[in-house]
């Protein structure tokens, strides 16, 4: 069975070594008041639309993104288990939520992520793929532990 990509629904059962590992990483260096991951009940909101990627059947992968005007999305929750790194999955699910943000029309893609060396790779992810780092957006504020960064779609 291949690796695929679908939208699912965060509260799945089978999703929750995901979102345990997701916050565990996302807690691990990076101050409190500087998190700003939505947990799965949040991601379950109207205007978000949420992937699960799935190898074999097994969930290894997540990523959303959530609606902030009629032209401008903002990626939330990629996450990649740790022992199924380094085989472009990641890459695999940034290039899906481009996509689908696209054919849902919008015109601009953003994102937050850290400056602490656990977010090294997701940064070089995001240059490579076109983002441009930016100025913070829809609620955020200037945070010496966030990089803000930004993709035209169209």
């Amino acid at each position: 069975m291949p690796v695929t990509i679908a939208e699912e629904h965060p509260l799945t059962p089978d999703l929750e070594l995901l979102f345990q590992r997701h916050t565990a990483d996302m807690h691990a260096d990076t101050p409190p008041e500087s998190i700003h991951m939505m947990d799965k009940g949040a991601l379950a909101s109207p205007g978000i639309r949420f992937f699960v990627m799935r190898d074999a059947g097994r969930p290894v992968a997540m990523g959303a993104f959530k609606r902030i005007d009629a032209t401008h999305a903002e990626i939330k929750s990629m996450h990649v288990l740790a022992e199924d790194r380094g085989r472009g999955l990641s890459r695999a699910m940034l290039e899906h939520l481009l996509a689908e943000a696209t054919r849902d029309g919008f015109a601009r893609l953003s994102l937050e992520t850290g400056v602490q060396p656990t977010f090294v790779a997701a940064r070089a992810l995001y240059a490579r793929a076109g983002f441009a780092e930016c100025g913070p957006f829809e609620g955020y504020h200037e945070d010496p532990n966030s990089v803000f960064m930004t993709k035209t779609l169209r």
